[in-house]
């Protein structure tokens, strides 16, 4: 075979198996927008996506063939429209992940041609290939369903009684979730955006555990990096955000509910709720974002101001944003969740 031959042979590879990772993401983001109602592609607030062959322990890849001024213009700049794949990357253009629970993941038989059938039948993070662009790879998480928890846990890992399995609820926004993501040792760094990892949002229990059990809404993560990338564009110095807590299942939730405590209907049980504080530096504690030489609620405030701008430039991502004050087991933080609806508590 000549060279020229083999170089067009090559190059007609590449074009293929690009076409191919292109329309399955198609198909995944054709799902993205029919899994939620009023699903808009290019960020939707509470998608679940799926997944593939493994990389790494825990982590699978695709077979080939099978605000005001500067602040709200990024922020906008953030949500245009761009490519399959920008789209699957959230308002923020940072996710590198999706959720899927499996009874989605079985309607959409080209996740099957790309990632086999453990992508249908196994809960798992699934790589996408090099889709070319300069991008990051791209992660579907395909989730065990809830139905796999049996007496409050799923194997060894005690996740507890959701509130509607107890009572009746306020509104669909406190049912129980489609399911768990499965995180073990090995998927654990799984990027599930530019600056997160699945780790980052497990519950703080049972630490000798594996596998544990997350719930997670890609709607959080967005917005966390939006905030992120808000604080910088308003000249505030913000080198990562911390998750002092993101999940918690309801058993752990339960442990500290009461007066001056956690809520018994806490978002955090739901996924889509974390409490943050910016580091700069190497200690494990809340900056000063403020630039008067102290770290105080007002530094909270100034990260609790830039997730009100980011809700203003994304209405869709509105929820609850509460300040916190420091004790001494942790500095000032802020509460940021997307429930749905506005709420605002703290010292705000």
């Amino acid at each position: 075979m000549s060279a020229r031959s083999a170089g067009r042979r090559s190059t007609a590879h590449r074009l293929s198996r690009r076409f191919l990772v292109t329309l399955g993401l198609g198909a995944c983001l054709t799902l993205v927008a029919f899994a939620r109602p009023g699903g808009a592609v290019a960020g939707t607030t509470t998608s679940r996506t799926a997944a593939p062959h493994a990389v790494a322990p825990g982590v699978s890849t695709s077979r080939p063939g099978g605000a005001a001024g500067g602040a709200h213009a990024a922020s906008a700049r953030a949500g245009a429209p761009g490519s399959l794949l920008d789209s699957l990357r959230g308002r923020s253009r940072k996710l590198r992940a999706r959720f899927l629970a499996p009874t989605r993941t079985a309607s959409v038989p080209i996740l099957r041609e790309l990632f086999g059938d453990s992508a249908n039948t196994h809960a798992g993070v699934y790589a996408t290939p090099d889709a070319g662009n300069d991008l990051a790879p791209f992660h579907f998480i395909t989730m065990r369903p809830f139905a796999d928890k049996v007496k409050g846990r799923i194997g060894t890992y005690r996740i507890g009684f959701f509130p509607a399995e107890r009572r009746g609820v306020r509104s669909n926004a406190y049912g129980n979730p489609e399911g768990f993501l499965e995180v073990t040792m090995g998927n654990q760094d799984t990027p599930i955006s530019e600056h997160f990892r699945l780790r980052d949002f497990l519950t703080h229990d049972q630490v000798n555990v594996w596998p544990k059990y997350l719930v997670l809404q890609e709607a959080l993560v967005d917005k966390l990096e939006l905030v992120l990338a808000e604080l910088r564009a308003m000249g505030v110095p913000a080198q990562k955000l911390r998750v002092m807590s993101g999940f918690r299942t309801p058993q752990y939730n339960e442990q500290g509910v009461g007066a001056g405590g956690r809520v018994q209907d806490s978002r955090h049980q739901y996924g889509d709720a974390a409490d943050v504080y910016v580091i700069n530096g190497t200690r494990d504690w809340m900056s000063d974002l403020d630039g008067n030489g102290r770290v105080d609620t007002r530094d909270a405030r100034v990260l609790a101001k830039a997730a009100e701008r980011v809700e203003a430039a994304h209405p869709e991502l509105v929820g609850g944003i509460g300040v916190y004050t420091a004790t001494k087991a942790h500095g000032p933080f802020v509460h940021i969740d997307v429930r749905g609806q506005r709420a605002r508590w703290g010292q705000l």
